[in-house]
This record gives C-alpha cells, structure tokens and sequence, in this order.
C-alpha cells in the first residue's frame, strides 16, 4: 500500500435533509453547478496526503451517488450518523487505513489547507478538528408565559465552534464507537474519542466550511465560492460549395449553396465551441473531433458545442453569456436570428437572453465579400469556481 493509502477520508451523506426542504436530499442539491456532495469528495481526492475517499449513503441513494461519482467508493450507511460512520470505519480497517478524516457532506467547502492543519494536528494527538472562535454574545432563552425573553449571557471565553473534518488514528476511533452506549448518539466523533481518554487536538478551522441546513445557507455558499469570471474568442471559416447544405447555428437556411467541411460545417457552431473551449483552456475544436476521423464525417456541429459545454459543467461552471457574429454577404441572417438563438441557447441550456446572435458583411471585400464563404467569430463568458478543487 502507497503512504497516502494509510490515510483515508470518510464522508458522511445519508442524511434526508429534511430541513432543507424541496424532496431532494441536501447532499444532492446544486451547488455551483454540481452535487453539493460532490465538492467534498473532489477537495479529498485532489489532496495529495489522502488516499481512499469512502462515501456513506442512505441504502436507497446507492444507484443516486454511483451516477453522479462513477468512480466513487460509496457503501450504505446505517440509521444514525453514528451508525453509518461505524460502518464506514469497518470498511477502511479492512483496507489497511491506519488514520481517518471524518467529514459531513453539508459542509461542500473544504480546503486543502484545512486538511493539512488537521493531519499536522493528528500528529501528535489521538485526534484533531478544526474549530472556529465564538465572536457573537451567547445568551440563555428565558421562557415566560408571555413569550421567549433574554435570559443570563453565556461566557464566551473557551467556546468554540466545532467544524469537520475531524481526524482519527483508525482504531483510536473504532475503539470509542465500540464503547459508546448504544441507545446514546454523539454530537461528533471527536466527543466520542474524548470520552475514552483520548486526546483531540484543536487546528484553526474556516469560515468557508459553514454547515448547510436551511435553504439559505445554500445559497450563502453558493457566494463562497468565489467565482472566476473568465472569457475566450473563436473564429472559424468555411467555403461556400455548390451541392451542399448550409447550416448555420445550427440551423439548416434554403441557400443555393452550402458549407463544405467533415462535419455539417456549422461555421457559427464551431466559432462558438472554440470559445467556450477557450475558457477552461481545453484546445480546440480539431483537439477533441480531429477531422481525420471518418466518425465525425457528416456529424451534426450541435454535439460538438454540447462537449464544450459539458466540460465546463464537470467543472462545476457556468456560462454566462455568448456572443455570436456571423460575417457573410449571403444569406440574410435576420430572418433566421430567432431560430438560431433558440437553438443555441437549448443545446447550450441557458436562457435565450444569454445568447447574442449578429450578423455583418464586409462591404464586398474579401473571400467573404466575393461569396466565396461564411466566416464566424464568437465570444463566452463563463464563470468557474476559485479556490476549490475542480
């Protein structure tokens, strides 16, 4: 087993969500363009220190996880947050882990940093949890047949708030489960620990790992994570041939001629998924549907944008906006603008009103001017989330 192997991550998702309301579990609700479960897992597999990432799930949302994280090791939990953990710990003794970092799914914005405070913490410890300091006045509710009123202050001093991911040596915490009584729950693993004598040191957690549990503290972590606006061009030419079809936007215009080219030729189609490749850096269009593949002969340019959009949305982005321009003297764009923008804005799956679709000549001059093709250049704006593994 690799060094890395030896220490293992654990997140726990079986959770209803009930809370959160709106039927989905919360670990499953969007955030940022993907599964809020999803953020965690890819923060713990791009770590460099953790090796097998286990996911605890409700027995029914088995098939859910394994469709949205193909790759993901996930096993069904049991019904208490206890009793899922306890599972997943048997799983990864038998694997040969020897430490563990607990961590709660509804808390999607993890650090590298905070995983390595926490593993520096576990060093000289039985265990280790990010904790933040209580900055607001606690105070007692004092109930009265009138109403809730203000009742004694609370010190604050030696309070903290608790975050996850909490790490373990493996039998540290599999001894304290045991031991734990049955018909008891734990508010956290690091209790449990304590209560067998261990000894669970404190590392400077974040603000960014506040836990999700009503539907505005989605949407509040949705602003943490501190989009990355960025924006790329395309250009693309096509000759004009006698006998062909002309599609354009991915729309098929009566012309007496039509682009030439291995695919349909969708000269505004290709300027477009050359642009959104561009925002995430991934080449260009021949990178990914090299013309000398005979399997892109005749295909339809609509499923080369949906690629670029796909990549994008793995990577938990969104496009903002697109700007199209079509640059030709024949035919007339205008009367085929609306149909163009809806079927981009559908392939694409945005609205209609983020998509700009223009037409130009060039005064007669040049290839485009003689009739001779149809060029097309393109803008994206996308937005891709900062400072979280993507």
């Amino acid at each position: 087993m690799s060094e890395n192997g030896k220490i293992a991550a654990l997140i726990v998702a079986a959770g209803g969500g009930s809370r959160m309301g709106g039927g989905i579990p919360k670990q499953f609700r969007d955030l940022g363009g993907r599964p809020m479960l999803a953020w965690s897992h890819a923060a713990f597999a791009a770590h460099p220190a953790i090796g097998p990432v286990l996911t605890m799930v409700a027995a029914d949302q088995l098939e859910t996880v394994r469709n949205l994280l193909p790759s993901a090791w996930c096993e069904a939990g049991g019904a208490s947050r206890r009793e899922s953990v306890a599972n997943g710990l048997r799983q990864l003794a038998l694997a040969g882990v020897e430490k563990v970092l607990i961590h709660d799914a509804a808390r999607p914005c993890l650090s590298h940093d905070v995983i390595d405070r926490v593993l520096a913490g576990l060093e000289a410890a039985d265990g280790a949890m990010p904790v933040l300091p209580v900055a607001d006045t606690l105070a007692r509710e004092s109930l009265r047949p009138d109403g809730v009123h203000l009742g004694e202050t609370v010190p604050r001093n030696g309070v903290v708030r608790v975050q996850t991911p909490q790490g373990f040596h493996l039998q540290s915490v599999i001894a304290a489960h045991a031991a734990w009584p049955a018909d008891a729950e734990a508010t956290d693993d690091a209790q449990m620990v304590r209560r067998l004598g261990g000894r669970v040191a404190l590392v400077q957690g974040d603000a960014m790992l506040e836990k999700i549990t009503y539907p505005d503290d989605l949407a509040g972590a949705d602003m943490r994570l501190a989009w990355e606006t960025r924006t790329a061009m395309g250009f693309d030419v096509h000759r004009l041939e006698d006998g062909e079809e002309l599609w354009l936007g991915g729309v098929l215009i009566p012309h007496h001629q039509g682009l030439s080219g291995h695919s349909d030729a969708d000269v505004a189609l290709h300027a477009l998924t050359d642009a959104l490749l561009g925002t995430i850096a991934a080449g260009d269009i021949g990178t990914h549907f090299p013309p000398s593949d005979p399997q892109w002969k005749g295909a339809e340019s609509g499923q080369f944008l949906q690629h670029a959009a796909k990549l994008i949305a793995d990577k938990g982005g969104r496009i903002d906006f697109v700007d199209l321009t079509i640059i030709c003297e024949a035919p007339k764009i205008g009367p085929h603008r609306a149909a163009m923008v809806e079927r981009i804005a559908g392939l694409l799956n945005i609205e209609r009103s983020r998509v700009s679709l223009k037409a130009t000549t060039t005064e007669r001059l040049g290839f485009t001017g003689r009739g001779e093709g149809i060029a097309a250049q393109a803008i994206a704006t996308v937005r891709l989330p900062g400072g979280m593994p993507a």
